[in-house]
C-alpha cells in the first residue's frame, strides 16, 4: 500500500494531549483505518510542505489527497472511529470559524494544561505498524 492511500494523522510528538489523543484513536480504531506520524518526523515535515500547511503544529489529518486541519481534522477523525464517538461529526454543522477558534485556544495552551514530553512517544510492538516514521511520500 502506498503512503498516499493511507489515512495519516500527524501529531505533535512531544505534546501529552496529542499523545493521549493518538492512544484514544488507536483504541477506537481496531481495524487500523488510521496511521500516525509525528509532525517533527521527516514524513510529517514532507506532508506539511506538500500540503502547504505552514505553521500548523497540532493534529492534522491527511486523507484522500486532502489535508484537514484544526476542528475539521478532529471531526473527520471522529467520523472514522468505530465507536459512538463517530457521531461527534454531527458538530460539523457549526460554523467553522467558531469551531476553529475553540480548537486553536486549546492548542495554544496544550503544553500549559497537559504538559510536554522530552521525546516523541515510542509505539509498542502491537501498534508500531501504524506509525509511518521516516517513510518517503
Amino acid at each position: 500500500m502506498q503512503i498516499e492511500s493511507k489515512n495519516i494523522i500527524l501529531f505533535d510528538g512531544v505534546c501529552n494531549l496529542c499523545s493521549f489523543s493518538v492512544q484514544f484513536i488507536i483504541e477506537r480504531d481496531p481495524k487500523g483505518y488510521f496511521h500516525f506520524a509525528a509532525i517533527e518526523s521527516e514524513l510529517g515535515q514532507q506532508l506539511i510542505q506538500k500540503y502547504d500547511l505552514g505553521t500548523v503544529d497540532s493534529l492534522i489529518l491527511v486523507q484522500n489527497g486532502e489535508a484537514h486541519i484544526y476542528s475539521d481534522a478532529v471531526l473527520h477523525i471522529a467520523k472514522g472511529l468505530s465507536s459512538w464517538h463517530r457521531h461527534v461529526y454531527f458538530f460539523h454543522f457549526l460554523p467553522q470559524g467558531f469551531r476553529n477558534r475553540a480548537y486553536k485556544l486549546i492548542a495554544k495552551f496544550r503544553y500549559d494544561l497537559f504538559g510536554k514530553k522530552e521525546q516523541c512517544m515510542i509505539p509498542t510492538p502491537e501498534i508500531e505498524n501504524r506509525f509511518l516514521e521516516e517513510k518517503k511520500v
